[in-house]
Parts: C-alpha cells; structure tokens; sequence
C-alpha cells in the first residue's frame, strides 16, 4: 500500500520584478498546553502562603496606609466614612515637638542596641566555637532570656532596675553607690531599656552566628596556625571575612526587630518620664491607642515612617548582595 507524504507548498512565486521567490510556509496553529499535575501540585502548596501573605501582610499594610491618609475618628473608623486628607497627617508628625526626640531615640536605641547585641553575642559564639566541656549546655542556657515571653524579661528588669527595692541598686549599695533612679529619670530610662533589649537580643546573635562558625572549615585555621597567625590575626582575616554574609542577615533581622520594639518600653517605661525614652513605636501607640481622644491617622503615619526604614535598609542589603555576588 503506497503512503502519499504531503509536503508543504514550495512553489515558487513571482515578485513585482519577475523575480522567483518561494512562498513561505503556511502558519501553524499554536496549541496552549494545559498545565499538568506538577504544575497544579505546586500552585497548590503555593496557595496557602500566598493566602497567609496576603491576610497578614498585604492587608494590615494597605489599612494601614490607608490610616495614614484619612482623618479618621472614633465614629468614622467604626463606620468607614473617614474623609481623605492625603499628607495632612505626615504634616501633623512632622510639626510635632515629640518628633525630634523620638527620632533621636530611635536612632540612638536601635543604634546602641545592635552593636552590643552583634559584639557580645559574636564574642560568645567564637567562644563556645572552642567545643569544650559542657558548652552545649551552657549555650543552651544563654538562650533562656530568648525563649521567655517579652512581658515576662521587661517586667523582671522593672523589678531589677527598681529604685527601692530593686537588686541593681542593692548591689550598687553593697560597694558604696547611691542609688539611681533607673526608671524615673530623664536621664537614665533610655539607658535602662537599652540595657533590657541587649539582654534579650544577644542569644538570637548568638545562635546565627555560632551556626555561621560551623561552616567555616577548620583547615584554614590549622593552616594560618603553621604559618604563625596569631588568634587576633586569625579572627580578624579568617573568621570576620566568612562570616560577612551571615553578619549582614544578622544586623539586618536585628535592625528590623529593634525599630519595632514596643513591649519592653511600654512595660518598663511607658515612653516616660517625660517622653524621655519615647521612640516610634510607642509614640505610634500613643498617638493611636493612649488618649482618651485617638489620633489613628498620625499614629498610623509614624508606623509607616518605621516601614519605610525597615524597606530601605532592606533594599540596602539586598544592593550589597548583588554587588558580592557579582564580583
């Protein structure tokens, strides 16, 4: 039986000139390809995080600046008929005397506070790197103020840092110091909550940073070692050069964490005295949540200014990761 093959049309064709030209084939119909199994199986484990994102996230964030943008009272948040004021409640922020304060607080709380967070759990993460005798219990220990509730550590160092009663100022007496008023003076309340969220930052950079160590190969300080390298020289050219990329994610979940700290302030302090350890955060809630009279648009347009820090530093480490992982 002869089989006839069917070619497509190649004859030729005159152009305007006279010249033979062949026709081009005919089109062919593109068929869509219907997704498979794989494909819906991941667009199905992908749903429930889209789903979370979106509720959690998207939402909170787009009420939020929504907030920012209306004046809205009690009655007009309960109804939702708050009329649009665009900047008008970033003008009200701006033109606040409480402004410049809890702006240089800010600065200077998240500021002091990563440093000694970074340095101090650095320091004990190449010092349970040595793996000697009963160093898994004792990290295991430093996590303890890590795992307590935040309500718990700021309501135990308002009772360390107490001014009477408190064991800080007991301790102080024992070696001929007066006592100092941690907590109701201007110029100490800063200083104690700064010390407070040291205290229960410093074994989260612990444990990255431990866990960053792991992954440096011994060899290279077996190798520095028979070449006379000293432990500072060591350090400084082996262990703070590798564990640059995991300093960054460090200082930068930390720098995220610090900005929005509210719990430890507002229980310790309350901002006070005198707005003396107010930062964004608490001055957000108070402008939201602390009067008898709640001003949510303002309130929401200093939660938003925290945002835009947080995605700019953000955009600033992902810019520098480009540029290491480029060169």
């Amino acid at each position: 039986m002869n089989r006839t093959t069917h070619l497509p049309d190649r004859r030729p064709v005159r152009d305007r000139s006279g010249a033979a030209t062949t026709a081009p084939p005919p089109a062919r119909t593109v068929r869509r390809r219907r997704p498979t199994s794989q494909q819906w199986a991941a667009w199905a484990f992908l749903a429930p995080v889209t789903l979370y994102l979106a509720l959690f996230y998207a939402y909170p964030l787009y009420r939020n600046v929504d907030l920012s943008l209306r004046h809205y009272t009690v009655r007009s948040f309960v109804q939702g008929d708050a009329p649009f004021t665009g900047l008008a409640n970033f003008r009200t922020v701006f033109d606040d005397p409480t402004f410049g304060p809890a702006l240089m607080h800010t600065v200077v709380f998240t500021a002091v506070c990563l440093v000694f967070q970074y340095v101090i759990g650095l320091a004990l993460a190449v010092f349970f790197n040595q793996h000697f005798r009963l160093s898994a219990t004792l990290r295991a220990l430093f996590l303890v103020p890590w795992l307590l509730p935040l309500i718990v550590s700021a309501s135990t160092w308002s009772w360390m840092l107490n001014s009477e009663s408190g064991v800080v100022n007991a301790a102080l007496h024992a070696v001929g110091v007066g006592p100092v008023n941690w907590l109701t003076s201007p110029s100490w309340s800063l200083t104690s909550v700064i010390i407070a969220n040291i205290w229960i930052g410093v074994p989260f950079n612990l444990v990255v940073l431990h866990s960053g160590l792991q992954s440096i190969p011994r060899s290279l300080y077996e190798a520095a070692a028979l070449d006379g390298a000293g432990v500072w020289h060591r350090f400084w050219h082996i262990t703070f050069p590798l564990l640059r990329p995991v300093s960054a994610i460090t200082l930068l979940l930390g720098l995220v964490y610090t900005l929005k700290v509210f719990d430890i302030i507002w229980i310790m302090t309350k901002g006070g005295p005198a707005d003396s350890s107010t930062t964004f955060a608490t001055w957000s809630y108070q402008l939201g949540f602390g009067n008898l009279l709640p001003a949510f648009g303002p309130g929401a347009a200093v939660g938003n200014l925290l945002v835009v820090a947080a995605l700019v530093f953000g955009l600033v480490y992902l810019r520098i990761q480009r540029k290491q992982y480029a060169s």
